[in-house]
């Protein structure tokens, strides 16, 4: 069975509550000044955060959202087809491995999958009866889901491409609502501005991630073997059984279908990329509804004329879906080993009990959420790891900069050999840092204060250079990050 509670705690999930941890308007100005981005997660994991709810609460909005989208998936397929094909392409959608995992993951694209499909749905209602307060109600649904995730735009662009190819007479109609939608969601194009400033995007072609046709076919390959089953003896049976559905569907349906594929593939061409801003498969997790749909109108078709060969195709696809799951996260399924959280309880229950409020945290460790939930006097300091100037933004505005601490992961399955006891190993100068092992986490502090951002990157880099050196995965990565911070530093040191 899958729990909320299966899928060990990611830092992604760390970061949306330790940013909820703050006033509500230090996370809107940490949003719209420093990170970038769409506010509404950020804005739930603040209620949840100050609810006392914590991860398991995160986690439960994620699944509630999931189970929203579904009902509205089937509302939106049946109003395009019919019933029986809503029912069918619902129980497809419900089956994928990126329903399952974002369904129960604590962040944004659940209510991303939930709040694009409500905005479709809307739309399909105000084109049809063409009342104010239905084209109102399209306006408030595209505003939460630009609010939700910056891709909420493609998904903008492609329902005013589905009303330019199947709705020409009522463009007219739909003007002062998308008039609406630009002005009202200045905020968030401006928040959007921010963070492709951080990750270098931008208009132009040359991208470092995507940029070129063949680029772009191997991602929509990806996104939909994760829609399906990654394996191509698996995905091609799909693909050519959702283009046989595409082929016989009419109408709006073929209409949207085609927009909710063609906006993002040119939103790519027309896009560069920095090398930090590499497009996953969630991020198109709005296509799922009428690639499902696609999926389900094909088996259907195939059923008029044989129907115990599609009986038997539907329960593969969705047998298929289950075991890409498993291939892809198998702790979904059987859960983390008992004695990886036993290490990880005790980590956090150390560094709750030992903590100071002014130390200085890298990254957003699962362990300091941990740490948190047992002292909430636990240090807010938390400086990122993937971002040096934001890294370094976070220490100069710390009026006091005490210990620094560092969790190294010996048990990352993307560790060069991962681990089940971590060794007890220092950074050099040993007698700066002291050092608890917990199975196979690693928790590096110094003794001392570091007072300054110069003294405090420079121990990062140390205790990162050792990480390096015992095979930890993200150690070249926050190296890097603390290189181009002490740059940074050394050229604009106020």
């Amino acid at each position: 069975m899958i729990r909320l509670t299966a899928w060990p705690p990611h830092e992604d999930e760390a970061l949306a509550l330790f940013v909820g941890r703050d006033s509500l308007g230090g996370v809107v100005h940490h949003v719209t000044h420093d990170r970038g981005g769409a506010p509404l997660h950020f804005l739930i994991a603040w209620a949840v955060a100050h609810l006392g709810f914590g991860l398991g609460g995160l986690r439960l909005v994620s699944a509630a959202c999931a189970v929203g989208s579904l009902l509205a998936t089937a509302a939106v397929v049946a109003r395009l087809t019919d019933r029986r094909t809503a029912l069918l392409a619902t129980a497809l959608a419900a089956g994928t491995w990126l329903f399952l995992f974002q369904g129960l993951f604590g962040r944004m694209y659940s209510l991303f999958l939930l709040t694009a499909t409500l905005s479709a749905l809307a739309l399909l209602r105000a084109l049809e009866r063409g009342r104010r307060r239905d084209w109102a109600f399209w306006v408030l649904t595209v505003l939460a889901t630009v609010a939700t995730h910056p891709y909420g735009l493609l998904v903008l662009g492609s329902q005013g491409l589905f009303v330019l190819l199947s709705h020409r007479r009522k463009i007219r109609a739909a003007l002062p609502a998308l008039a609406a939608v630009l002005v009202l969601g200045i905020p968030f194009w401006l928040t959007d501005l921010v963070l492709a400033g951080r990750f270098d995007v931008g208009v132009g072609g040359g991208g470092a991630q995507l940029g070129s046709p063949r680029a772009i076919g191997w991602y929509l390959w990806w996104v939909a073997g994760d829609l399906a089953a990654g394996w191509s003896w698996a995905l091609i049976p799909v693909l050519l059984v959702a283009g046989f559905g595409l082929l016989t569907l009419r109408g709006e349906a073929l209409a949207f279908t085609v927009a909710i594929v063609i906006a993002p593939t040119v939103a790519f061409l027309g896009a560069h990329l920095g090398s930090t801003a590499s497009p996953q498969t969630r991020h198109l997790i709005f296509v799922l509804p009428f690639f499902a749909m696609s999926v389900a109108t094909g088996l259907l078709r195939i059923g008029k004329r044989a129907p115990a060969i599609a009986a038997i195709a539907a329960a593969a696809v969705l047998v298929a879906g289950g075991a890409w799951t498993k291939h892809r996260t198998p702790e979904l399924i059987t859960g983390e080993s008992h004695a990886r959280v036993v290490a990880r309880h005790q980590a956090a229950a150390w560094l709750a009990a030992t903590a100071r409020p002014d130390d200085v945290l890298f990254g957003y460790e699962p362990i300091y959420l941990g740490a948190w939930e047992r002292n909430h006097r636990f240090p807010r300091t938390v400086v990122p790891r993937a971002d040096a100037v934001l890294a370094l933004r976070t220490l100069k505005r710390s009026s006091t900069l005490g210990r620094g601490v560092w969790v190294l992961d010996g048990g990352d399955p993307n560790n060069r050999a991962p681990v089940r006891v971590i060794e007890a190993t220092a950074p050099t100068p040993e007698a700066a840092f002291e050092i608890r092992a917990f199975g196979p986490f690693l928790i590096v502090r110094t003794r001392q204060p570091t007072e300054t951002p110069a003294l405090y990157l420079a121990l990062a880099q140390q205790v990162q250079r050792m990480g390096y050196g015992i095979g930890i995965a993200h150690a070249g990565v926050n190296i890097d990050t603390v290189k181009r911070a002490q740059l940074r530093l050394a050229t604009k040191p106020f």
